[in-house]
């Protein structure tokens, strides 16, 4: 109870204000409008105009009649459409509710006036879909697939309107991250659609004041996802591509949008491996966000220009060879006040051979609350080294981290870098020193365990399916790659991984045990 309290309190201790406040603001407001049987309007009588829009990017197809595919998970509907189902968890439930089938390629107008007018007919008692989050995406959904067809309909208007005053009524200031600017990047949207001042100037507000705040200064993503990066991009190309073909507001928007779009782009195009595929690090999967060549093709359409960045504040660095491309994370978990899409991976390190992948991340296959949510999270699902069995950050509940590694050193060199943090200072006052040496065939770390006790230390290293181990004694052949460690402890285990939400792939990790200090070198 006490050790849960103290966590509880050290994760609360990183929170904004702003976010605590809203956090009890929305709570007691919400007990008091039940008291009261104070409730939304269903319709809003609305104006709209029908906008001029660039072709976007199709989702991923994930409808087809009444089944649907999400996150790996098919259900069928016989006749009629639970909007609220949840038997595959709550995030499978949102993308329901999302409405991203509107805009997938095979859709048709009949189709989607059907799957709209249902929505509206159930909205009294739709739960999980009426949250701010779903409203957001769902908004973007339809407005584009109005606007694709040019259908003037005022059931469908004066529900959509609505359903944005939910939203503007509860705007996620207590979350902030990726979901606050989600709620504006709609906003926008609807803004122009309904020519709402107040949506308008809400959504301008929150756009320059976050997107300054979340993006770096390198263009990553604050949330140090490639994944989320590459949605919160595609938003922001969807919003650049309203502002130019549409000219209801003269202002600065546009520019200062399309400048954040530039260095995100670079970013992304920096931490993309050649092959096409992103680092699955932290909270990142394949087929959600759009692919990083879609991305750059759209972005090309808009004529928005890609810098040229060097990776520095996201922590990540990557270093390109004639035959590997290896990305190595020196950074802190961040932001401190929205660590939920962190995982306990400092010094992590992924590696590509040959366009490739090779030493790999375990990746994320689920966000419900339980035990594979917390082993994917956790210092044993990376390349890195745990120390007597403890985690470097503490994450726990889903989308929690109470005390947290910090980088404290870090020397950056030619074909050379050197990272030391304090994870496990405080319970055992041991810092781990990981250093990197990099040369045209070869790669060699070392980890040092600087500590006065001799505690036990176990550095992993995850492979792809298709590499094939074998050990003698102190070397390992994976495939026709030589590992030289400077002791023979070492394990072969079964693990499984995932590329994708909701699915495993079998391969094996190996486990290097030792105290205080080991090496490898990895020779192609």
């Amino acid at each position: 109870m006490l050790y849960s309290f103290k966590r509880f309190f050290v994760t609360v201790s990183y929170l904004k204000s702003k976010q605590v406040y809203y956090r009890i603001y929305y709570i007691l407001r919400n007990k008091i409008r039940l008291k009261l049987n104070i409730k939304y309007a269903q319709a809003i009588s609305s104006n709209t105009y029908i906008l001029d829009l660039e072709d976007s990017l199709p989702q991923y197809e994930s409808m087809r009649e009444y089944s649907f595919t999400f996150l790996n998970k098919t259900y069928q509907y016989k006749n009629k459409i639970d909007w609220n189902f949840n038997e595959y968890g709550k995030l499978w439930t949102y993308n329901l509710t999302y409405f991203d089938y509107l805009n997938q390629k095979n859709i048709t107008q009949k189709k989607g006036l059907r799957l709209i007018n249902d929505f509206i007919d159930s909205i009294t008692e739709i739960k999980d879909g009426l949250e701010p989050f779903p409203i957001s995406l769902r908004g973007l959904n339809w407005i584009k697939f109005i606007n694709r067809y040019k259908i003037n309909n005022k059931k469908m208007n004066n529900s959509l309107y609505a359903q944005y005053h939910i939203l503007v009524d509860n705007i996620e200031y207590h979350l902030l991250g990726n979901h606050l600017l989600e709620n504006a990047f709609s906003l926008l949207f609807a803004s122009y659609y309904f020519k709402d001042e107040n949506f308008y100037l809400t959504a301008n507000k929150i756009l320059k004041k976050e997107l300054n705040e979340q993006i770096l200064s390198d263009g990553a993503h604050f949330e140090l996802s490639p994944m989320y990066h590459q949605l919160m991009l595609f938003r922001l190309l969807d919003c650049i591509n309203l502002l130019q073909r549409n000219s209801w507001k003269k202002d600065d928007l546009l520019k200062y949008l399309t400048s954040k779009a530039s260095v995100m782009l670079g970013w992304l195009e920096r931490i993309t491996f050649l092959n096409g595929d992103i680092p699955l690090l932290n909270d990142s999967a394949e087929k959600i966000a759009p692919p990083t060549a879609e991305l750059i093709s759209y972005a090309r359409r808009l004529n928005i220009e890609i810098a040229s960045i060097e990776l520095n504040d996201c922590g990540y660095r990557k270093i390109v060879k004639a035959y590997y491309e290896c990305i190595v994370d020196i950074g802190n978990i961040g932001p401190d006040y929205i660590p939920g899409h962190a995982h306990s991976d400092t010094f992590n390190f992924l590696l590509f051979i040959r366009n490739k992948p090779f030493i790999i991340d375990v990746g994320t296959s689920t966000y419900e609350v339980n035990e594979l949510r917390q082993i994917e999270r956790s210092t044993i699902s990376h390349n890195t080294v745990m120390l007597n069995h403890t985690e470097q950050s503490k994450v726990w509940g889903g989308f929690r981290v109470a005390e947290r590694a910090k980088v404290i050193r870090r020397i950056e060199k030619e074909n050379y870098i050197c990272a030391i943090h304090d994870g496990y200072k405080k319970r055992f006052n041991a810092l781990h020193q990981r250093e990197f040496y990099f040369e045209n065939n070869v790669i060699k770390i070392v980890d040092t365990i600087d500590t006065l006790y001799k505690y036990h230390a176990v550095s992993r290293l995850h492979f792809a399916k298709d590499v094939i181990l074998k050990k003698e004694k102190n070397i390992v052949w994976a495939n026709e790659v030589q590992i030289i460690f400077s002791t023979d402890k070492l394990k072969i285990k079964p693990y499984s991984y995932t590329k994708e939400f909701n699915q495993e792939i079998l391969s094996n990790v190996l486990e290097i045990s030792f105290i205080q200090k080991v090496s490898m070198e990895i020779k192609l």
